[in-house]
This record gives C-alpha cells, sequence and structure tokens, in this order.
C-alpha cells in the first residue's frame, strides 16, 4: 500500500503544482492519473500548443510547461502511479481514506484532491458516415505534433478557440491551411477571431463560412485525398478540395468515470466545492481543484487550477496537523527547502532588506 500526506488524483499542471504547494508545508504528495506520463491534456493533446495567460511568460508551449512544473517539484520527489484510473474510495476508521485503482493499486491518504481536470474525454466527432475509415489515414481529432503538417494542405473544422488556435499556428507550417465552420460567428476568444480574417487577408488561410465538411473521399491506398464541403448561401454549393489531412476540433466530450460515483455533489460533469474557503466536497477531505470543479463565477483556467491549490493545500495543513500554527514564509525570504536536502536560498539583498 502506498502511503502519503495528499492523494492527488490527476496528474495534470493544477496537480504538479499542488505538489510544490504542498512540499513548502513539508506535506508528502503522490499522484494517481490514467495516462502513462505527466502533463494530462496539456502532454497528451496538444504538447507543442502555444499557452498565452501563464503569470511570467508572454507564450510558452503546453509541453514546456509540463516539463518546467516537473522541474520545480523535483526536489520534493512526489510518486506516480501512471496508466491506472482511480477506481474506488472508502473512508477507513482512522478518518483517512484508502483509493484502489482499476489495476489494484491502494494509497492511502488522509487527504485526497481530485485535480482530474475534464475527467476521461472522447472528441466530438462530426457525423460524417465514413469519417472511422480514414482515422490515422489523415484524419486527427487533435494536434500533437505540428511538424505532421509541415508543407501538407490541411482542413480544419471548428468554430472554437482551438480551431482558430490551430489554424493560426499551422499557417506558418503547412503549405495550405483552410478553416471551415458552420457559421459566420465564431465563439472562440475576439483577438483569435481578428487574427485569422487578418490571415485570410493575407492569403495565408482559406476561410469558407457558413460550410460544413460533408464528405471524405479516399486515394488508391485508402489515405484521405480530399474532402466535400457543402456551402451554405441562397443555393446550396458543394466544394470539393484536394487534402492531406482533416482535422475536426469540435470539443472534447468528458466523463468524471468512476470518481463520478464516490459520493460527491455533482453538478452538469463537475464536482461542486465550498470557493469561500478551501474547495474542499462535500465530503470533509476530499478537495476539487481545477477544470473538475465548479462554484459560483468559475472560470477554466490553469492560472485557476494554480490559485485553487494553493488554498486548498494551506486547509490541507490544518487537517492533518490541527496542533501546529502555520506561519507562512514568502520563498523570496526563506527560499525553498526539497526533501532531497537541496535548498534554493533566498536572495541575500531581500533577505536584508526584510531584516
Amino acid at each position: 500500500m502506498i502511503k502519503t500526506d495528499i492523494l492527488i488524483i490527476g496528474a495534470g499542471p493544477t496537480g504538479l503544482f499542488t505538489v510544490f504547494e504542498a512540499g513548502l508545508l513539508k506535506l508528502k504528495c503522490h499522484l494517481i492519473d490514467a495516462l502513462p506520463q505527466p502533463g494530462g491534456q496539456c502532454a497528451e493533446l496538444y504538447p507543442k500548443k502555444p499557452i498565452y495567460d501563464i503569470p511570467g511568460f508572454p507564450e510558452v508551449l503546453a509541453g514546456d510547461l509540463v516539463d518546467n512544473l516537473m522541474e520545480q517539484i523535483k526536489s520534493f520527489e512526489p510518486g506516480f502511479t501512471l496508466a491506472e484510473r482511480a477506481e474506488t474510495i472508502e473512508k477507513l476508521e482512522d478518518d483517512t481514506f484508502l483509493v484502489t485503482t482499476n489495476k489494484g493499486t491502494q494509497h492511502n491518504a488522509p487527504i485526497v484532491a481530485i485535480a482530474g481536470g475534464l475527467g476521461s474525454f472522447e472528441p466530438r466527432k462530426p457525423p460524417i458516415p465514413n469519417i472511422a475509415d480514414f482515422e490515422d489515414k489523415g484524419v486527427s481529432y487533435m494536434v500533437k505534433d505540428p511538424e505532421v503538417y509541415r508543407n501538407k494542405k490541411v482542413v480544419i473544422a471548428g468554430g472554437g478557440d482551438s480551431a482558430l488556435d490551430w489554424s493560426i499556428f499551422l499557417a506558418d507550417i503547412a503549405e495550405e491551411v483552410t478553416l471551415v465552420h458552420r457559421r459566420n460567428e465564431f465563439r472562440g476568444a475576439l483577438d483569435s477571431v481578428d487574427r485569422v480574417k487578418e490571415l485570410k487577408d493575407l492569403g495565408k488561410i482559406n476561410l469558407i463560412t457558413p460550410a460544413e465538411v460533408d464528405g471524405l473521399q479516399a486515394d488508391e491506398n485508402g489515405h484521405l485525398s480530399s474532402v466535400v464541403i457543402k456551402k451554405k448561401s441562397e443555393a446550396t454549393e458543394e466544394i470539393q478540395l484536394e487534402v492531406d489531412h482533416f482535422i475536426p476540433l469540435f470539443g472534447l466530450s468528458p466523463k468524471l468515470g468512476p470518481i463520478g460515483d464516490w459520493g460527491l455533489e455533482i453538478e452538469k460533469n463537475a464536482i461542486k466545492v465550498d470557493n469561500t474557503l478551501d474547495y474542499q466536497t462535500n465530503i470533509p477531505g476530499i478537495y476539487a481543484i481545477g477544470d473538475v470543479n465548479t462554484y459560483p463565477g468559475k472560470l477554466k483556467l490553469i492560472l485557476c487550477g494554480f490559485h485553487e491549490a494553493t488554498l486548498m493545500c494551506q486547509s490541507a495543513y490544518k487537517k492533518i496537523h490541527p496542533d501546529k500554527k502555520y506561519v507562512m514564509k514568502y520563498t523570496t525570504v526563506g527560499g525553498v527547502t526539497g526533501f532531497d536536502g537541496t535548498k534554493k536560498e533566498a536572495p541575500k539583498a531581500v533577505v536584508k532588506a526584510i531584516d
């Protein structure tokens, strides 16, 4: 049995940053994730996608953010159970929790922090009858490595942030990028919409709206060779476009999986928490942080997950050590000391100024 102070369900950015905040409080963490590597969606779905709203980073690739978080927590020596799904939870007589995975691995901790992002998820697929025949033969529901599309003809379908962002990003990589959306209006960030229109005017993106990809055709090897686009107007127009890749980006269909059966209060596939203090669920000792939770005013941002993790760890410390009084010290004053004995000292000039 694996014993720890805080058992974290989900090893995405929020779960990883929880290790750092807990480490500052001398609390040990262990993480469970169904994916074979840490990083969550950032590592599995879009490691090469730039992120623009992480403080201090004007732009950082999702995969690089994960690498930086792993480096940041290295000295706190977290444990990992990867490629296993947290299946059941049991409250023991000593008020700790026993969490067992689908492979039978048991974990014991007084605190459980659910940081499972969107949970388990599947891409939403467009209703094209033969689309399954082209999966891994020109059709992908996510972009893992943009280099796959270098000097290729790419059609992207969708009207949200992912479709807009990847159209912009691939405009400098692919030979030809075509963005198809069933409406003239987009539901993504306004600056991304403006940028797509700029690139259209520059001839770097073909924009076809309102329209839908209605059919797929193969070459003699069974690989995607062209798409059929139905453009909606007064008279429906059909366009056949030669392509190498078709990327429908209609979002993910999230599911909580077994966690949904743990007796937690669920609202619209998210776990309700008390955001007035510490993001605790209706079960004392179980917290939910990051995209997996919901409360009035919730924003599904990595930045918000970091904030929630910080307050959750403060609450967890009080539960684990009810008789101890913790006095918060800024890392700029006390530095950071890891469990492995390494220490990053605070700058002497800062210490002097405070003294």
